[in-house]
């Protein structure tokens, strides 16, 4: 779980907790349609996530672009091994702060065509 360090544990918990109530939701009509709590990105690429929640296993959601848009899972373990030109590895964009709910952002992304986040 070396991404921790990445995210910073204050982030990291609020995706926790994020998780843990939206848990027994998902599916339902009361599911939470939170604000991203952090964007991370691949510098060397255009791969942006915008992400919401994360389980125990280290299983994040939220708004990913990877070419397109679109709402899904990313296991942090997973991304946190693609090590890219000169040792790069996937960052957090310390200056990201929400302003709007996860679906605004994915309704704007659809329409754009990219995260403009």
């Amino acid at each position: 779980m070396e991404w921790i360090a990445m995210l910073g544990a204050e982030v990291a918990q609020q995706l926790v907790a994020n998780g843990k109530e939206q848990a027994p939701l998902k599916g339902t009509r009361r599911e939470r349609d939170f604000e991203p709590v952090c964007k991370i990105f691949l510098p060397w690429t255009g791969g942006t996530w915008l992400l919401t929640e994360l389980d125990d296993e280290g299983l994040a959601f939220g708004l990913a672009d990877i070419g397109y848009p679109e709402l899904g899972y990313i296991s942090l373990d997973e991304i946190w091994e693609v090590v890219g030109p000169g040792g790069l590895r996937v960052e957090r964009d310390i200056h990201f702060r929400a302003t709007k709910t996860r679906s605004h952002y994915a309704t704007e992304a659809r329409a754009t065509g990219r995260i403009t986040a």
